[in-house]
């Protein structure tokens, strides 16, 4: 705010007290300095363009090349990812109530089954053994059955 102006004093707007000059000295803009940024940007476009079109080759090469790495790392990457997704899925299902209880139950009975079919008598213990071993040979390869 101006101290000179008083409250309720009104001051003229269209006189200005001062004068603006319209002389400014011109800008000279060097031909030469633009023709020199004009072939660095057009080298530099160029050099992308370059880069860009040689793309897909140089990614089937490199795909080539590493194929089986990077198939080992996808399928590591999966894995991880499912089980991580599977112990989201257990944690979700153990907070339903009464659901964690049952599946406790269910595995209780399904072990005492288990000991009780295979493990209790020494003849039940060797037929185990023996659909292990063959179970065993079916997975490695080895013996097959006719």
């Amino acid at each position: 705010m101006n101290p000179e102006i008083k409250e309720n004093e009104f001051v003229d707007v269209d006189s200005p007290d001062f004068k603006v000059e319209a002389e400014a000295p011109l800008v000279r803009v060097d031909n030469s300095a633009l023709s020199q940024s004009k072939q660095q940007m057009k080298q530099i476009w160029d050099r992308i363009y370059e880069v860009l079109s040689g793309l897909p080759d140089y990614l089937s090469d490199f795909f080539g090349e590493y194929k089986r790495p990077l198939v080992t790392l996808g399928l590591i990457f999966a894995s991880i990812v499912s089980v991580k997704l599977t112990l989201a899925l257990l944690d979700a299902i153990n907070d339903i109530p009464l659901l964690a209880p049952t599946f406790e139950l269910i595995g209780i009975g399904y072990s005492a089954w288990f000991i009780y079919r295979y493990l209790w008598k020494a003849s039940s213990r060797s037929e185990l053994m023996n659909d292990f071993n063959a179970l065993k040979d079916e997975v490695l390869g080895k013996g097959r059955p006719q």
